[in-house]
């Protein structure tokens, strides 16, 4: 079958290969065509979309699904029944996993959705829709049922979630299907805003997150159990990126890289032995209190030059709230330790957490700018569903007041109770401006833009979070 894999089109300042994607390409393309569509690289809106699927029909075309791209997928499936009606349309990813019933209610013009991983469960699927051509899509409901991951309607009234499965060996599933990427013609909008070296390719290194922060839901697309690859698998890979695509620098995007300090030192001292002159970061953050000496020195010697944290607020009661499992102090202590290494360091805070008041996100950006941070992010608050706080939300009614269409972290889409989405914006200002402006911090990161394209990127990122 042909089938097209997209990332859909927003305004994100982030421009990055799909590694969903670029896997689920992978587990597909020894018996299928298949295309990724990068709608944000090759800057594909609705229509630009339609005319690019009308130049060459796919079989299948399958969708990236992130809570934010609701709007966009909503329209862009029924462009394409309306428009291409033999084309079957499925979607997967984060937002699927935490509501996918829900969905399919929602959205009549989709006809399959995956909760969980979909590298087993999507070829599955291809199959039995090869097998099954020219008849209804609910047609054999026995073939359907045996998908793992599978959210189906048994009926027109009766969706089906078939239970999600994980894959214990995750080497067995390859690498991302970097021939259809083409990493090496991403531009300067990385994940990390910033870098050392040019171009950049991202790579993870485990699934599963075992912890519970309430403003979370990543356990729902790869569970709680931590699973990893193994150090010649993830050292081949990057191998691969370097001498096959050019790639010079890693962004290693793993929830938890480090929480298993023995898996972060195999993959370190296989990629010391090989000796490819490289250098890497972890945009995406890293778990405060997982790291030891020997650790962060093998993460020096290896290349890598920034290591990003999630502190998300200055407040212990909000911690707390938050279920990080950190204290201010522990963290102060923990960032001052790693820094001791020669490391930049960037934080990630959160504002406008549910409970927090105008005190408490004043405390973050105080506390921002008192540690040893070249570069700070503020996020305002997402009430992801599946997650904890999403429930607490939904049960207090507070979701009612949930601004859909801009769920994006610039947006302010959701406000505590105590504050108003104009006042909370204007404290993700604050935070911004009071952070950034400091005469050390402007000079260091004037000194890390590495062309006139990379600041074009950088300033159309800062007016995105300050408008």
């Amino acid at each position: 079958m042909k089938v097209f894999l997209v990332k859909p089109y927003n305004i994100s300042d982030h421009i990055q290969p799909s590694l969903g994607l670029g896997y689920l390409a992978n587990s597909i393309k020894k018996d299928h065509d298949v295309k990724i569509v990068d709608c944000i690289k090759e800057k594909l809106d609705i229509d630009g979309l339609r005319e690019f699927v009308k130049k060459d029909p796919p079989d299948v075309i399958g969708f990236q699904f992130y809570t934010y791209d609701f709007s966009f997928i909503k329209s862009a499936v029924r462009m394409i029944k309306e428009n291409f009606p033999d084309i079957t349309t499925v979607a997967g990813g984060p937002h699927p996993s935490s509501c996918g019933l829900e969905i399919i209610n929602q959205i009549k013009e989709i006809d399959f959705l995956f909760q969980g991983e979909a590298e087993k469960g999507f070829p599955d699927l291809l199959n039995v829709l090869s097998n099954q051509s020219g008849q209804p899509l609910a047609g054999k409901s026995n073939d359907f049922s045996k998908i793992c991951g599978l959210v189906w309607r048994k009926d027109v009234c009766q969706p089906v979630c078939n239970p999600p499965s994980f894959s214990e060996n995750i080497d067995s599933l390859g690498f991302p299907a970097w021939d259809l990427i083409h990493p090496e013609t991403y531009p300067e909008a990385q994940h990390g805003a910033f870098f050392k070296n040019f171009p950049i390719a991202p790579i993870i290194t485990t699934r599963g997150c075992p912890f519970s922060c309430t403003f979370c839901a990543a356990y729902r697309t790869t569970g709680k159990k931590m699973r990893m690859r193994s150090a010649k698998n993830v050292v081949d890979e990057i191998e691969l990126l370097y001498t096959k695509f050019g790639i010079r620098e890693i962004h290693i995007v793993d929830d938890n890289f480090t929480l298993n300090k023995n898996h972060a030192k195999s993959i370190l001292k296989e990629l010391k032995e090989r000796g490819l002159k490289i250098s890497w970061a972890v945009p995406n953050g890293i778990r405060l209190g997982t790291l030891d000496t020997e650790l962060l020195e093998l993460m020096k010697e290896t290349g890598c030059y920034l290591v990003s944290v999630g502190v998300e607020s200055g407040s212990d009661r909000i911690l707390k709230l938050m279920k990080k499992s950190l204290t201010v102090d522990v963290i102060r202590r923990e960032i001052k330790f790693i820094k001791s290494f020669g490391f930049e360091m960037a934080g990630f805070f959160i504002v406008g957490f549910p409970g927090e008041t105008e005190d408490d996100i004043s405390k973050t950006i105080s506390f921002a700018k008192e540690l040893p941070l070249v570069r700070a992010n503020f996020f305002t608050f997402l009430p992801l569903p599946g997650t904890e706080a999403y429930a607490g939300l939904e049960k207090s009614g507070e979701l009612s007041n949930v601004d859909w269409e801009k769920f994006l972290f610039t947006s302010a889409p959701y406000v505590p109770k105590d504050l108003t989405r104009k006042g909370l914006k204007r404290l993700q200002r604050k935070a911004f401006l009071s952070f950034f402006m400091r005469p050390n911090i402007v000079i260091k990161n004037i000194l890390a833009i590495k062309s006139f394209r990379h600041f074009k990127f950088l300033l159309r990122r800062a007016l995105n979070w300050l408008g």
